[in-house]
């Protein structure tokens, strides 16, 4: 049944521009209710008998309050998303119920938009008819999908039934004449129910045994008195009294005379007297090829109870131990008592306290504080135990190197020096951190290092060496002195350029004759400066101010250039947006950046690429331009939270789902490489060098979950588009640099 709401039919209010805004968005992708748009009901729904409340505030992770269970008939929805429930930013947000998943209820047709500054004040009603079974609902505002939760309709608690279901059991088999089972018995178990109908029947063996869900007979063939319990629950909750059967197993006709045979091992770490140092593991095995194993048993101590052997022995006290153990057959035969003696010792204090490291930065500063040329950092690591083993430092996320003298940091920009220290026993110290800043002044200067590149291993074009991408004595990476990027005109000229620096590194000792090795096979599986492969990438975004005033914002938020050339975007201008490359389209293309999380906290940020998408202004169909390329563009997913949005980093949003075991996630706050190669209708995502996903931009797909007026692949088939870069929120922190493209 279609959801009826109760709302006056008053025009609302004129809200704030940035509300306005947000309710236009709203309502292009269909987020409304017929108490938002002031619609008459058509018909009236049955007066309910029961009010279930969803509440909503700030949060765009999950309701406040929502309803676990109902009962079958009217019932009155109340959403509220308003002041009074810690709505203070104007966040709007819906209820939505699920019509489409077959796995749930898709009789109730309800979508509510709310927000604290609607006519309503936030907080709105619906008439509706439940139907007994489970319902599904969730906010379809982006970015706020793991909004979301299921509510059980139930039919009043299983009606009139109130008696449990009948139970009994079956034992079968050959009995002698004293009426035990030959041999083994089995155990048939019965149950009906005339009400609601059985559920749920479980049986355990033995007194003390675990109760386990009953699907066949049970079979017992261990010699001597058994018993079965048995029990059964019906579909109101019912339970049946707990019934046995009680049966005598003997061993059948045999000629057995011989008994089982017995060991024992004993297992765990040993110091060099041969004693177990904490704990010692005894597994005792038995064997008999006549009539079979019937018992095992075990007893720790000379004087230790006899018990039944179900698995190894853990021995933790600390002294001479002995433990015991024998077996009996099916055919009464009983194997002599063992054992087994060793020692149990109090392990040595061993070193888990890591080494104590500290860092000391050094240099001539200006009145900001930041360093003139550069800075010098010195790290220094104690440790009383077993003494220190290593050292070790990165810079700006990359990777760690061993520390032998102190770091000299002359780059132009704001820079994270982490350090660590290893000792003897293996324990690695927090990684400490400082932060620095150089400016320009009277120290060296900058490298001129022909390329940018800091990823954490050296990679020729798409092709991952597996070495570390590690600074060289020119202070440029490995990465930097390679050059994959040039227009190269030839595969030999770039062969040849490989093979000279790789000897210079070799004879710098930066790399072995292992790794370079490794680098030479990559540069020779890279391809590059053969026929197809000349043209390098061109720079949409080079750090410098001239680049970044070529590209426009649209919608809300915003990016600011900072002094190491990567943009970020704003904690206070808020809003959803997007900032684009307005001045040409590209067709086929591979766009490479860098991208950085820097949400607060433990906070993951969701961000995105958007490319193929059309002209944003004067769009027919949109009038918002950051809308017209979430509609009529592909965005390319950035996104490492554990849970929220079903799409993480690699998806190709509302189309084909990448999830977070699938995305490469890196150490939060590290430059991570973000490749998007398009070749007609075929999308490629590389994150650090490795394919997350490929999507063919078939014609006919529908955008999930459902957004009302997306027009699915069929309006996203540009053969041509332009390229942006999304941002979020003010909460949604991320930063970009290194944008460049090469077309295909």
């Amino acid at each position: 049944m279609r959801a009826r709401t109760r709302s006056p039919l008053r025009r609302p209010p004129r809200p704030r521009l940035l509300l306005a805004l947000i309710a236009s968005v709203g309502l292009l992708l269909g987020l409304t209710s017929t108490a938002a748009l002031g619609q008459e009901p058509k018909e009236a729904a049955p007066k309910a008998a029961q009010v279930l409340n969803w509440t909503a505030g700030n949060d765009i992770t999950h309701y406040l309050s929502a309803p676990e269970t109902a009962v079958a008939g009217p019932a009155t929805i109340v959403f509220e998303n308003s002041e009074a429930t810690g709505n203070t930013t104007g966040m709007p947000h819906t209820l939505t119920f699920d019509v489409s998943s077959e796995e749930y209820n898709k009789d109730v047709n309800l979508n509510i938009l709310a927000n604290p500054s609607d006519a309503e004040g936030g907080k709105h009603t619906a008439e509706v008819v439940l139907t007994p079974g489970t319902y599904h609902y969730h906010c379809t505002i982006p970015g706020h999908t793991s909004m979301t939760g299921t509510f059980v309709v139930t039919d009043g608690g299983g009606g009139d039934d109130t008696t449990a279901p009948e139970i009994s059991a079956k034992v079968a088999g050959d009995q002698n004449a004293d009426g035990a089972y030959v041999g083994s018995a089995t155990v048939t178990v019965e149950a009906t129910d005339a009400g609601s109908g059985v559920d749920t029947i479980e049986y355990a063996i033995g007194a003390d045994g675990d109760w386990q869900p009953y699907t066949t007979p049970v079979v017992v063939d261990q010699v001597g008195d058994q018993v079965v319990r048995y029990r059964a629950t019906d579909k109101a909750g019912n339970a049946a009294a707990e019934k046995s059967a009680a049966f005598t197993v003997v061993t059948g006709s045999t000629d057995d005379k011989t008994p089982p045979e017995t060991s024992a091992t004993v297992a765990g770490d040993q110091d060099e007297d041969g004693a177990y140092l904490g704990m010692a593991t005894v597994t005792v095995t038995a064997s008999d090829t006549g009539s079979g194993v019937n018992t095992i048993e075990y007893a720790i101590g000379a004087d230790g109870d006899w018990q039944p052997y179900t698995g190894p022995v853990m021995v933790h006290e600390a002294g001479a131990q002995t433990v015991r153990y024998r077996a009996t057959d099916k055919a009464g035969n009983a194997a002599a008592e063992k054992s087994v003696e060793f020692t149990v010792v109090v392990p040595p204090a061993e070193d888990t306290t890591a080494p104590v490291v500290g860092a000391e930065v050094s240099g001539s500063k200006n009145s900001d504080g930041a360093y003139i040329g550069s800075a010098k950092v010195t790290l220094s690591a104690t440790d009383d135990d077993s003494g220190v083993d290593t050292v070790e430092y990165s810079i700006d996320e990359g990777p760690y190197l061993a520390y032998a003298k102190p770091v000299v940091v002359d780059r132009v920009g704001r820079h994270t020096l982490a350090y660590r220290a290893t000792d003897k026993a293996g324990n690695t110290s927090q990684a400490g951190k400082v932060v620095l800043s150089v400016v320009e002044g009277g120290g060296v200067p900058a490298p001129g290092c022909a390329e940018f590149d800091e990823r954490k291993t050296v990679f020729v074009g798409t092709v991952d060496s597996g070495v570390p991408n590690r600074i060289t004595e020119n202070r440029c990476r490995i990465n930097e002195r390679i050059e994959d990027e040039k227009d190269w005109t030839s595969n030999a000229l770039f062969l040849k350029h490989v093979t000279q620096v790789l000897g210079e590194l070799k004879a710098e000792n930066v790399i072995d004759q292992r790794e370079r090795k490794a680098i030479n096979q990559a540069a020779k599986q890279s391809g590059i400066g053969t026929p197809g492969q000349t043209t390098g990438y061109r720079d949409l975004m080079d750090g410098s101010e001239k680049s970044f005033k070529k590209w426009e914002q649209v919608g809300g938020g915003q990016f600011a250039l900072n002094e190491d050339g990567s943009i970020s975007s704003s904690k206070t201008v808020d809003g959803m947006g997007m900032l684009w490359f307005p001045e040409r389209k590209f067709d086929n293309f591979s766009l490479k950046l860098r991208f950085r999380d820097d949400g607060a906290g433990d906070y993951n940020s969701n961000g995105g690429v958007f490319v193929r998408f059309p002209q944003v202004h004067d769009n027919p169909e949109q009038e918002s331009p950051e809308w017209v390329a979430i509609n009529y563009g592909h965005e390319i997913q950035i996104f490492d939270n554990p849970s929220g949005d079903m799409y993480k980093t690699g998806s190709v949003y509302g189309f084909d789902r990448v999830g977070l075991a699938g995305a490469g996630v890196t150490e939060k706050g590290t430059w991570n490489d973000y490749e998007v190669r398009v070749v007609d209708q075929h999308y490629k995502i590389f994150r650090n060098g490795v394919l997350l996903n490929e999507f063919d931009n078939a014609p006919g797909q529908k955008f999930e979950p459902p957004r009302d007026g997306d027009p699915g692949t069929d309006g996203r088939r540009y053969a041509s588009g332009y390229i942006g870069l999304q941002v979020h929120s003010t909460t949604d922190l991320i930063s970009y640099r290194d944008i460049r493209i090469k077309e295909l």
